[in-house]
């Protein structure tokens, strides 16, 4: 499919240069800021993977061309401005070179106001959206002694072997009648069902909107 890149729309600095945020396309994390020249963009776009600038070593770089953690391209959009570019990107491993799933670190946590709270308290999914990115940062960074990096590293028949054993635990505990014994396997099992998505690449939001279309 050929592309056609609005550059009458894009402003880039005086260095030739757009700031790109990558971002997880299935988990939705902010993954790294690089910055892209017109050679580098028109990389990206030809070979779907990220091609960035190094301002540091001054020539274009390919993500992952030593480390093997590239990044398959889903989407790229521009600003309103036309000054910045966010990437969407399924990733091949960790984004930062410290071998971290993000290149990001928390500095602090703002005090949430207690309306805040009740928000998120009355948000009863969020747990979701929490685990898709603990289970994404699992898979990119591989921790030792993690059941999820176990998971990974088994592959998708070991991931499908525990999806299959919950279900059917699902079912034992149903029939015994023990709302305990339910809540736990239930919530094994829907663990599992998310780190098979993110081994399939299939992001929680394309299952939402598939029981909205059904709504």
């Amino acid at each position: 499919m050929t592309v056609t890149i609005p550059w009458e729309s894009l402003r880039f600095d005086e260095q030739g240069l757009l700031a790109a945020i990558v971002q997880d396309a299935l988990s939705k994390e902010v993954l790294t800021l690089a910055y892209v020249n017109k050679e580098s963009l028109q990389k990206t776009i030809e070979t779907g993977e990220t091609w960035f600038w190094s301002r540091s070593r001054q020539e274009l770089w390919h993500k992952g061309a030593t480390s093997g953690n590239t990044q398959k391209v889903t989407s790229i959009s521009y600003d309103c401005d036309g000054d910045a570019l966010v990437i969407k990107v399924v990733p091949n491993g960790p984004a930062c070179h410290t071998g971290s799933y993000s290149c990001f670190t928390e500095i602090a946590e703002r005090e949430e106001s207690a309306e805040a709270i009740n928000d998120k308290q009355s948000d009863r999914f969020a747990i979701f959206g929490e685990l898709e990115s603990l289970i994404a940062s699992r898979e990119a960074e591989r921790p030792e002694g993690s059941y999820t990096t176990y998971l990974f590293e088994k592959g998708v028949d070991k991931i499908l072997k525990k999806v299959g054993e919950e279900a059917a635990e699902v079912i034992i505990a149903a029939k015994n009648r023990s709302h305990e014994e339910l809540r736990y396997e239930a919530a094994d099992l829907l663990f599992h069902l998310l780190v098979l998505l993110r081994e399939q690449k299939l992001p929680l939001d394309s299952v939402l909107e598939e029981l909205q279309k059904r709504r």
